[in-house]
């Protein structure tokens, strides 16, 4: 599955271990967003070691993103690197 996820943490330490959760799993695509290609297995792994580092005023987005939504997908700009993906 295709994901799109999103975080707005304000303590640094958090915010970093976070970052490095998601970098293990995709693409860092901008400052606070990642996309991510994993299974259903790595879906609740990935969750469950985001929600053991944040606290009560964190915020974290997933989102699911069908075919459709993934072939509409338009860059602008600078493209973002793709080497330290996992997406196909």
């Amino acid at each position: 599955m295709r994901l799109a996820v999103t975080y707005d943490i304000s303590d640094n330490r958090t915010r970093t271990r976070v970052f490095k959760i998601l970098e293990s799993y995709g693409a860092w695509k901008q400052y606070s967003v990642f996309e991510l290609e994993i299974s259903d297995i790595q879906r609740l792994q990935m969750e469950d070691d985001i929600k053991a580092e944040i606290d009560d005023g964190d915020k974290v987005r997933v989102y699911e993103l069908c075919e459709r939504c993934v072939g509409a997908i338009t860059d602008l700009g600078l493209k973002t690197p793709e080497k330290k993906s996992n997406v196909i």
